[in-house]
């Protein structure tokens, strides 16, 4: 049987209604439940941990949050907030892993001083610099949004953000982007 969504909200209570059943099928063991979470939630896990710490460090850190998450699936009280959840698990993760490293500062040619009168170049880690530098709530829409790709309903739906927060987040985290920026190429 087909059903009619007719508004977002409808789309937002199908997708939590499908969430809940895949961690209740995980729950209780099902594996291709669990992968098909895995499948949902990987690209925000990836975005926000992008977000926060250097992206050499990103793949195993998405691998460790759903190990993590797997874990404790069945200490999940509501199912439909596993979005939220593995959220939290992913911005916990981050933070562990500075806490766990020496204080250290890699040089690359990225840090390398440029010739006097080459034109200024940004490329995808130094915006990915500047953004780590922003704002938490504008760093995690921006990743999710320019480096994974996805939508602002996207966005909304996983992280359980609301339509109108991830629209500002983004609209004021772009004007943010580009002021750094610009500040950074007057340079």
């Amino acid at each position: 049987m087909l059903r009619m969504i007719d508004s977002p909200e409808s789309a937002m209570n199908a997708a939590a209604d499908e969430v809940r059943d895949l961690v209740v099928a995980a729950q209780q063991g099902d594996q291709g439940a669990f992968g098909e979470l895995y499948r949902k939630f990987a690209r925000m896990v990836h975005g926000m941990l992008l977000s926060r710490i250097p992206p050499a460090e990103v793949e195993d850190l998405v691998q460790e949050v759903f190990l993590s998450a797997l874990r404790k699936l069945k200490d999940l009280r509501e199912p439909a907030a596993f979005g939220s959840w593995v959220a939290m698990i992913a911005r916990n993760r981050a933070a562990d892993f500075y806490r766990d490293r020496l204080e250290s500062t890699e040089l690359t040619e990225n840090h390398a001083s440029s010739s006097p009168g080459a034109p200024a170049r940004i490329d995808a880690v130094t915006v990915l610099e500047v953004i780590q530098g922003l704002p938490e709530a504008y760093r995690e829409t921006l990743v999710l949004r320019l480096v994974e790709g996805m939508t602002g309903p996207e966005i909304a739906e996983r992280t359980g953000l609301g339509h109108g927060s991830v629209r500002v987040n983004l609209h004021r985290g772009m004007e943010l982007l580009r002021e750094a920026l610009e500040k950074g190429v007057q340079r």
